[in-house]
C-alpha cells in the first residue's frame, strides 16, 4: 500500500509540472514571445481558462502527503518553512498579476503586472527545480526525522547546505529550460502569427538548453548522489524512464523542425514525465534522504500512515482522481483550437 502511494503522489506532482509547467512557461516567455499589449493578452487569454485548475493538482498533492505520509508532510513543511514562504508569496503575484492587468487601462499599470507575472513565473520555476534537487541531494535530517535549512549557507554541497547551492541552483536552471520550452510549445500551438513564430524560436532554443542542463545535472547527480542509480542496477527494467524522457526530447526536436506544434507540446509532457519518473524510481524507497547520516533518511516506510486510514483514503483517492481527470478532459477539449483574442472589457 505505500508503494501505490508513493507511485499516487509521484502521478499528481508529475501532472502539477506537465499541467501547470506550460502556464508558468507562458509567464516566463510572455515579455519575450509578446511584443505587444494584444500579443500579451493572447498569452493570458491562451492560459486563462485553466490556470488556476492546473494549480490544484499541487493542493492534491499536498493533500494527499498529509494523510499518506504525515511525518514527511511534517518534516519537509517545518524544514522547508522559509522557501514555502517565498513560494506562496510568488503564487499569489502570479495570480495577481493575471487578475490585476485589466482592471485599469493604462499602459504603465499594464506593463508593471506583466512584469510582475513574468518574474513570478521565473522564480517559481527556479525554486520548484531547486526543491528538487533538495530531495535529490538530501537534507540535514536528525534523528527524529526533522530539520531546517537556512536559503543558503556556503553555497556548496555539504551535509549541512542550505535550501540553494551550486547544485540547487543547477536543478533550478533545468527546470527553467524545460518549462520554458513547455510554454513555448503551448503558446505555438495556441496562437497563429508572429506571435506563434516567436513562441516557436524561444521553444527551440529553450530545448537545446534543456539538453546541456539535464546533462550537466545527471553528472552532477551520480557525483553527489550515486546511490540514486542502485535501483537501475538492481532492476535494470526501470531504465524504461529515462529512455521515454529521451524519446520525449528527440521528438520535439523533430516536431519542431516539422512546425508540428501540438506534437512538440507532447513531447516536452512526455520528456517532463519521463524524467520525474526517472528520478522517483531512483529514490524510491527514500521521500527524503538524510544529507548527514542514511539512517536517517525518511522513507515510504517510516513515515506511512496507518494501513486502515491508507485503505480507506484509496476509496476516495479513486473517486477523486475519476471526477478530477473527468473535469480537466472536458476542459481541455471546451478550450481546445486556437485561441481569440478578447474584448478589452472581458479581461486577460
Amino acid at each position: 500500500m505505500e508503494t501505490f502511494w508513493f507511485i499516487a503522489v509521484g502521478f499528481m506532482l508529475t501532472m502539477y509540472v506537465i499541467l501547470d509547467g506550460f502556464d508558468l512557461g507562458a509567464g516566463i516567455i510572455h515579455l519575450v514571445a509578446g511584443k505587444s499589449d494584444t500579443e500579451r493578452r493572447m498569452i493570458l487569454n491562451a492560459i486563462g481558462p485553466v490556470w488556476d485548475g492546473n494549480e490544484v493538482w499541487l493542493i492534491a498533492a499536498g493533500g494527499t502527503l498529509y494523510f499518506a505520509f504525515p511525518k514527511l508532510y511534517a518534516s519537509s513543511f517545518s524544514g522547508f518553512y522559509l522557501p514555502l514562504m517565498i513560494v506562496l508569496w510568488l503564487l499569489m503575484l502570479r495570480a495577481i498579476g493575471i487578475e490585476f492587468r485589466h482592471h485599469l487601462h493604462h499602459p504603465m499599470w499594464k506593463s508593471f503586472w506583466d512584469v510582475v507575472f513574468s518574474v513570478a513565473s521565473i522564480l517559481l520555476t527556479i525554486f520548484f527545480g531547486a526543491a528538487l534537487g533538495n530531495v535529490v541531494r538530501g537534507v540535514p535530517l536528525d534523528a527524529e526525522g526533522y530539520f531546517f535549512e537556512p536559503l543558503w549557507t556556503t553555497f556548496t554541497v555539504v551535509p549541512e547546505a542550505g535550501i540553494l547551492d551550486w547544485f540547487t541552483v543547477l536543478m533550478g536552471v533545468v527546470a527553467f529550460a524545460t518549462l520554458t520550452a513547455h510554454g513555448g510549445n503551448y503558446i505555438a500551438m495556441k496562437a497563429e502569427g508572429e506571435l506563434q513564430q516567436r513562441a516557436r524560436a524561444v521553444a527551440r532554443i529553450a530545448w537545446w538548453g534543456v539538453l546541456v542542463t539535464s546533462i550537466l545535472a545527471l553528472i552532477a547527480t551520480s557525483n553527489i548522489r550515486p546511490a540514486i542509480w542502485d535501483n537501475y542496477l538492481q532492476s535494470p527494467w526501470g531504465f524504461v524512464f529515462p529512455l521515454i524522457g529521451l524519446l520525449g526530447w528527440i521528438g520535439g526536436i523533430y516536431y519542431h523542425a516539422q512546425k508540428q506544434d501540438a506534437r512538440a507540446f507532447l513531447a516536452s509532457c512526455t520528456f517532463i514525465a519521463g524524467m520525474a519518473a526517472s528520478t522517483a524510481f531512483g529514490l524510491f524507497p527514500n521521500v527524503l534522504p538524510a544529507s548527514t547520516d542514511p539512517q536517517h533518511s525518511l522513507t515510504i516506510y517510516n513515515t506511512a500512515a496507518h494501513a486502515y486510514g491508507l485503505g480507506v483514503g484509496l476509496v476516495w483517492w479513486i473517486i477523486g482522481m475519476t471526477i478530477a481527470l473527468g473535469y480537466f478532459t472536458y476542459l481541455f477539449y471546451s478550450f481546445r483550437g486556437k485561441i481569440k483574442l478578447p474584448a478589452e472589457e472581458e479581461g486577460y
